[in-house]
């Protein structure tokens, strides 16, 4: 899953922050404000998941068709990237707070176009909509908080826009189970996003612009009037003169000239050049673990598993983006404790077996799926019998996994009584899924009825439990200190946008893979991946907890090994070398 950008915070400044805005609650009301941006942002990545099961009903050409699925979903992802970029500009030229309303717009009008769509061609527009908004908000609404908030609760502030992330995907779970029942149920689940988007737009409307957009735009007095209600009286001198300083540094190790020349420079740059290999590493290797494989498409996955219901899969669904919002709070807890490098190694570790248990699940749900049955079959009707099936030399020898196969248009209706008994291979089509559900039979159009699909469920949960506390988390707090000061801003987009391109990637091939490879082979090539990830975690990414920004770059320009057995004493030779200069 891709997260905004994460500050880390101890139990220390969790407690100041509460006390700090139960004394000046102004400043929990711009952190929240802005902090809606990110709950749309996990609202409209999750959303579509539920959705899609009813588009696919509603459309048969997207039943039929899985790469128009796969664009459907991962159009928003497409959006983001280029969302990311322009919500860069929008927020030097115009400002942190216009920047934000400006994805609101996006978010509101993507959302009424979702809701009101015609035609599958509608919805991807919508969903672009929506992923220019998502882009935007996923860099602007921690760089608002960051900058409104005093610096020594800034972490606790920014770290709950991250929590907002997941709490959007964990929502838009629960709004997908509410409207199952409903008439237009998909668009309701899709135009529901346009709420928060409004109630945001009102709210920035009468808050300010972030007052160190203010400050280095020439407008200082705005940038103090803020200040005063964000500070006490005696602290508001120091933060103008604090707020100096840091954009005088920044001026002072600006790159200078245009995009490729700062690139250039960059990758001249030896210390520079490993942080890229370990911040990219990072973020690529979150990406190709399958992450959001699952949160994009967990109820197609757990009807891949043999649960037919709609709603079912949801529900089910749900345990996996509540533990997902769990995790993110262990990360908190956690992080600075055990270390970025040891979480990600761990998580890894976790990942891959839990990839590696489903792919033999999936592999004996497909090995035992029910037969077919010639009788159960025609007593649908010839009109209603699937074409591949009348037409195959070897019809006895099909099972359901062969019915459902790729490239075809048939469905399994289970026999009247035990659905692990052979059914009939019928034609994929809605009249003959309703005459199919008429008979209290239940239709399979994605995945066969399996006595093994609740593992399945369970090894998808215990994937989530060891991804978000580590992989989740831990890849946005490496790139937030492994480059240098002048460097930063330049690299952390890159990095940012390595890991967007290559969540379209997983988004856009995932159900093409599972047609080609079967739902078992994918969950195995995605643990090869996995495994491919951790030896790059292992051998490019060295761990930055606890260390000065000055340290890592002396690591990083000795070369990080490893298999180095002095690393560790070098680093706190470095740091009681530094206390007794102190």
């Amino acid at each position: 899953m891709v997260e905004a950008a994460i500050t880390t915070a101890d139990k220390t400044e969790f407690t100041e922050c509460w006390r700090t805005s139960w004394r000046t609650p102004y400043i929990m009301r711009l952190a929240l404000s802005a902090g809606l941006g990110g709950l749309l942002f996990g609202y409209d990545t999750g959303v579509i998941s539920g959705a899609l099961l009813y588009i696919r009903e509603e459309f048969d050409v997207v039943d039929k068709q899985t790469w128009l699925q796969e664009t459907i979903v991962s159009m928003a992802v497409l959006g983001a990237i280029f969302g990311a970029a322009a919500g860069g500009l929008i927020n030097d030229k115009f400002g942190r707070r216009i920047s934000i309303m400006v994805a609101d717009v996006l978010f509101l009008i993507g959302a009424i176009v979702m809701a009101l769509a015609p035609a599958p061609w509608v919805i991807i527009i919508g969903r672009i909509l929506v992923g220019l908004g998502v882009g935007m908000a996923s860099m602007t609404a921690p760089l608002y908080i960051s900058e409104a908030s005093p610096h020594r609760i800034r972490g606790a502030l920014v770290s709950t826009n991250g929590f907002l992330i997941t709490g959007g995907q964990f929502l838009s779970y629960l709004i997908n189970l509410a409207f199952t029942r409903v008439s237009g149920n998909w668009r309701w689940m899709l135009g529901v996003a346009g709420v928060p988007a409004l109630v945001q737009l009102v709210l920035m409307m009468s808050l300010p612009e972030s007052p160190r957009w203010l400050f280095v735009n020439g407008k200082e007095e705005e940038a103090r009037s803020i200040l005063e209600k964000i500070y006490p009286a005696e602290e508001v001198v120091h933060e103008l003169e604090a707020l100096r300083a840091s954009v005088e540094e920044e001026e002072e190790n600006s790159l200078g000239g245009g995009f490729f020349q700062k690139l250039n420079k960059a990758w001249n740059n030896i210390v520079v050049r490993r942080g890229l290999y370990a911040g990219i590493t990072c973020q690529v290797a979150q990406q190709f673990v399958g992450i959001n494989t699952v949160m994009y498409y967990s109820p197609t996955i757990i009807q891949f598993a043999g649960f037919a219901s709609n709603k079912t899969a949801m529900a089910l669904s749900l345990i996996t983006s509540g533990l997902n919002m769990i995790g993110s709070i262990i990360s908190m807890c956690f992080v600075d404790r055990y270390g970025r490098r040891r979480l990600m190694i761990i998580s890894m570790i976790g990942i891959i077996s839990c990839l590696v248990v489903l792919s033999v699940i999936f592999f004996q749900a497909a090995a035992s799926a029910p037969g077919i049955s010639a009788t159960e079959t025609a007593a649908f009707g010839a009109n209603s019998t699937c074409p591949a099936y009348s037409k195959a030399p070897n019809y006895a020898s099909w099972t359901c996994m062969t019915c459902l196969g790729k490239d075809q248009p048939c469905a399994f209706c289970s026999s009247s009584g035990d659905v692990n008994t052979a059914g009939a291979c019928l034609a994929l089509d809605d009249g003959v899924r309703s005459t199919c559900r008429e008979a209290k039979r239940t239709w399979y159009s994605q995945g066969c009825p399996s006595k093994v699909g609740f593992m399945a469920v369970i090894f998808l949960a215990l994937y989530i439990i060891v991804y978000s506390p580590g992989m989740g988390t831990a890849p946005w707090i490496v790139n937030s200190e492994i480059y240098p000061v002048k460097y930063r801003g330049l690299c952390g987009g890159i990095a940012a946008v390595s890991n967007w391109t290559s969540n379209l990637l997983v988004s856009e091939t995932f159900l093409t893979l599972t047609q080609h490879l079967g739902s078992s082979g994918t969950f195995l090539l995605f643990a090869g991946f996995s495994t491919v990830g951790l030896v790059c975690i292992f051998l490019l990414v060295p761990e930055t907890k606890g260390m000065q920004f000055e340290e890592v770059e002396k690591m990083l320009k000795k070369g990080f090994s490893p298999f180095r057995s002095g690393e560790k004493q070098i680093t706190a030779d470095s740091k009681d070398a530094e206390r007794g200069n102190n």
